[in-house]
């Protein structure tokens, strides 16, 4: 079985060259975190449903989510394709998790949100995927850990090996050298990077990110073109759907 997972996706740059990866790539699972995909902040509905119709099997999301009103009533429908992060407080519109029936396969793709350096009141990160895993049955399971801290992914990656097929880091928009299979049999990155624009800053309009560092004032950042690339991380499952290889994505789209 071919995975692929791939990171931030960011405004109509970001979504132009994944679909065109897409097309051009034959993949039997694809999870995509698209919540930049709507002009750098958030998701809307119209725009998922493009995404699904590419080729992208799950999307999860991170603290953005919410950036787009269209997308609560969305994602509140069952069985949504579309994730918000499964810990953030009882309340909420969406599912932190969705199993998928993939020819007889049932794989679970689990999104998380981080809490160091992002503030937001979340409930633990740990603890909701140690219960979320413990009261549903799969046979493959994908965790998006969407966080800011290294330390923190590599944490609950190391809290979840050997519990969990694969954990991969997205949210800092930098594909990571790191890619590796722990003791434990989990495969692990700590971010994906993104598919968008590399001649900004981090997807977003080099200009606009630098009056903000200068100046200290709020400036609306503007999605960053040209140059774009698609980021992420190919993982191969063996017959017995354990790891057999992982490799970087980073290709010009």
């Amino acid at each position: 079985m071919k995975i692929l997972l791939l990171g931030d996706v960011v405004g109509r740059p970001g979504r132009t060259a994944v679909i065109t990866y897409l097309k051009n790539h034959e993949y039997d699972f694809v999870v995509a975190n698209a919540e930049n995909a709507a002009g750098g902040f958030g998701l809307t509905r119209k725009i998922a449903i493009e995404l699904l119709e590419a080729g992208v099997t799950v999307i999860t999301s991170g603290n953005h989510i919410w950036q787009h009103t269209d997308i609560l009533e969305y994602i509140d429908e069952v069985n949504c394709p579309v994730l918000r992060p499964a810990n953030y407080p009882p309340g909420n519109p969406g599912s932190g998790f969705i199993v998928v029936n993939h020819q007889g396969i049932r794989i679970m793709v689990l999104n998380l949100q981080g809490r160091l350096f992002i503030p937001i009141a979340l409930d633990c990160p740990f603890r909701i995927a140690d219960n979320i895993i413990r009261n549903n049955s799969a046979d493959v399971i994908i965790v998006d850990m969407h966080a800011e801290a290294t330390s923190e992914k590599q944490a609950i990656a190391r809290h979840l090996d050997g519990k969990v097929s694969i954990l991969a880091g997205t949210h800092t928009h930098v594909l990571t050298a790191d890619a590796r299979v722990l003791p434990g049999g989990t495969a692990y990155i700590t971010d994906l990077g993104m598919c968008g624009s590399m001649s900004g800053v981090i997807g977003m309009a080099q200009e606009e990110a630098r009056i903000r560092f200068l100046t200290g004032r709020h400036v609306r950042l503007k999605v960053a073109e040209g140059n774009t690339r698609v980021n992420g991380l190919e993982i191969v499952l063996n017959s017995k759907l354990k790891v057999e290889s992982l490799s970087l994505i980073n290709e010009k789209a």
